[in-house]
Order: C-alpha cells, then sequence, then structure tokens
C-alpha cells in the first residue's frame, strides 16, 4: 500500500468518525463502524463493555506483545455530541496502524494488541477493561497511547518519563447553617459566610499541608446558594476538583478536606455533608519505555514537557503493565488552530494523523517488532 492511499484512508476515518460522535457508554454507531473495517482487513476482535473493541495482530516471531489505546467517546455539546478532544483523530491513526501492519504482515515480528476504549471522558472504560482481564488475557507486555494536542506545535512530540499527567478528584460539599432576615445576622448560621470562609480554608491545605515541591491543585468552579439579597442563606453548594501526581500528596489533601469539614461544624454551628469522588490515577510514563522512545522518534522532534494538571484513565493501564503515554503537537497559528480542548471551535490539521501513525511505526521498528 502506498503512503498516499494510506494518508488517505486515514483522513476518511477521520471524517466518518467525526461525523458519529458519541458520548460515552453509547458509542454503538462508533463501535460499528471500528469493526465493520476490522473485518473488512479481516482482523479479529472481541467485544467488551458493550462499545469496547479489543482484538491482537500476531507476529511471526513474537518475544513480546505491545498494546496501542485509542479512546473513542466525544464530548456533550450543543449539537448532542462532538470530537472536541480529538478521539475521532486517536481512532483514526490506530485504524490507519491497523491497516499498515496487515499489509506489511511479513515484517511483524511482535504481537500487537488493539484498544478501541469507551468512556475516557466519563467513568474510566480502562479501569474496566482492566478489571475484565483484557491485558491479562492477551499477554500485553507493555502499552502506549496518545493524545492530540493544541498546545504543542505540529510536528513536534510532548513527553516526560515519570509523571505526565495528574491524578484527578471530584468535591461536592453542602454547607447546611441556619437562615433568617439579612438585618437580624445573630439569629442565623450564614452558609454564604461560612462557605467564603471554607473557601479560604481549603488553599491552606495546598500552602501550608504539602511540599511546595509537589504539584497540587484545589479548585472550587462553582457555588450554589441563597434566594434573594436580604435573606441569609441556609444552604450553600460548593462543587471543585482536586488534582496532584502523587498519590500520598492525593491522601493528604482528601484527609485534610475532612478535618476542615469537623473543625467548621464544631467552629459554626453548622453542618456539612461532604462527597469525593475518586477520578483517574496519574499518568506515569515508564523511564525504560521514554528512553526507547526518544532513540526511536530523535530528540529532535521531543518537547519535554512540564507535568500537566489535565487527567487521563491510561494511567490504569499503566498499573497492570509498563506504558507511555505522548501528546501530538496540533497547534498552527497560521491555520488557526489553536482552540483548546473541550472548546465548541477545536480543531486540527489531518496532516498531523499520519505524524501520529509514523511515529508509532518507527517505535516498532526500533524495537525490533517490525523491519523497516
Amino acid at each position: 500500500m502506498g503512503t498516499i492511499y494510506l494518508e488517505d484512508r486515514v483522513k476518511k476515518h477521520r471524517h466518518n468518525l467525526h461525523n458519529l460522535a458519541e458520548l460515552s457508554h453509547m458509542e454503538f454507531n462508533t463501535a460499528k463502524y471500528i469493526r465493520d473495517y476490522l473485518e473488512k482487513l479481516g482482523v479479529e476482535y472481541e467485544i467488551y463493555l458493550e462499545t469496547a473493541t479489543v482484538g491482537i495482530i500476531k507476529g511471526k516471531n513474537p518475544k513480546k506483545t505491545i498494546a496501542f489505546r485509542s479512546d473513542i467517546d466525544a464530548l456533550p455539546s450543543p449539537k448532542g455530541a462532538e470530537h472536541l478532544c480529538g478521539h475521532d483523530g486517536h481512532m483514526s491513526i490506530l485504524l490507519g496502524l491497523i491497516e499498515y501492519l496487515v499489509d506489511n504482515k511479513e515484517k511483524l515480528n511482535d504481537n500487537i494488541v488493539f484498544v478501541f476504549q469507551p468512556a475516557e471522558e466519563d467513568t474510566g472504560g480502562a479501569k474496566r477493561l482492566m478489571d475484565a482481564g483484557v491485558f491479562k488475557k492477551y499477554k500485553v507486555d507493555e502499552v502506549y497511547g496518545l493524545h492530540i494536542h493544541p498546545d504543542f506545535p505540529e510536528g513536534y512530540i510532548a513527553c516526560r518519563p515519570g509523571y505526565l499527567m495528574a491524578q484527578n478528584g471530584e468535591i461536592n460539599i453542602d454547607i447546611i447553617g441556619k437562615g433568617g432576615h439579612g438585618a437580624i445576622p445573630q439569629n442565623t448560621k450564614d452558609a454564604v459566610l461560612i462557605a467564603s470562609e471554607f473557601i479560604t480554608s481549603l488553599q491552606s491545605i495546598i500552602s501550608r499541608n504539602i511540599n511546595p515541591i509537589e504539584g497540587a491543585v484545589i479548585t472550587i468552579g462553582k457555588i450554589t446558594g441563597g434566594s434573594v439579597r436580604n435573606i441569609i442563606a441556609e444552604e450553600v453548594r460548593l462543587e471543585g476538583t482536586i488534582r496532584c501526581f502523587n498519590p500520598s500528596v492525593y491522601d493528604t489533601m482528601v484527609n485534610r478536606i475532612r478535618e476542615l469539614i469537623k473543625g467548621f461544624e464544631i467552629s459554626y454551628g453548622c453542618k456539612i455533608n461532604a462527597e469525593i469522588v475518586h477520578g483517574y490515577l496519574a499518568v506515569n510514563n515508564d523511564k525504560k519505555l521514554y528512553d526507547e522512545f526518544v532513540n526511536a522518534i530523535g530528540k529532535d522532534m521531543i518537547i519535554e514537557t512540564d507535568p500537566l494538571m489535565i487527567s487521563e484513565d491510561f494511567s490504569y493501564y499503566q498499573r497492570e503493565v509498563p506504558g507511555l503515554f505522548f501528546m501530538l503537537g496540533a497547534r498552527n497559528e497560521e491555520k488557526g488552530f489553536v482552540n483548546e480542548l473541550h472548546n465548541f471551535n477545536f480543531n486540527f490539521n489531518e496532516d498531523i494523523l499520519m505524524n501520529g501513525l509514523n511515529i508509532y511505526k518507527l517505535l516498532l521498528e526500533y524495537k525490533n517488532s517490525l523491519c523497516s
């Protein structure tokens, strides 16, 4: 197969999948598209979690099994669902890699597992696949994944050894005081005042309980409470996020939030109900795989980025086997591809899809999993 033909196929996949955008756990048409194409290529697969698709292409002399993962879900939008995080591109790159390997199977030495994973944007489809024993069944030795990212320029890769992306959690805090007339505050327990003090105290966790060298964030992004200007609010709800890299730092943040709650209940005579929903673990890149990656791709192509506070459920694969995750540069100011992920105007130059595919090929060739 010629390179131009494959590039056309990959771009066509992107157009088709972009128009099939579906929310987490509802990726039925997306999964059908993937499976229909795999059947056209003669590649066997298995179905997991209804919309997950996993399979293997066996090498002629396998010494290891290498997995590649793509997420498949889209994000909510006024149109219902849209691919505003590049997952349509991720799927297209992986489908292109599979097609290339099928057409060059005589050059393939090691086994290649492909994972089209649902629900990355929602409940963490990666964890559910690992709980289902997917990597154990296929005896996966290592795993790779990528993410299109507009913070980094086209033609470059952003990556780093160790922590690349953060562990995250969601906090929902309901402060219940005693309402009353705004002119008679002594007879109330002002939930707005308590909430204000509580938000300020949360930041003391970062400044006084966490080692300054460690990265950590507590953000309250939403406050709801009160009815009219002259009534002291009885209830206020706070919604926010916590993020860090080190699991022990995460535990410290959670414990200190709970301790603050107890203290505020005593100090203000109020009731505070808290829900802390634990999200994804930190993406932690294997040092050996990173060094191989740099050697395979070349230092000139790689930006060794600072750790990023965004999160990704690729971390659950890395709990099972060594793994490497990297960012595929998509920023092109000349063509206007500058909008952030999850922005309604997010888009990218489709030429970068072949960049991603070629990186996977270079990596496999460097590891002698694929003959050049």
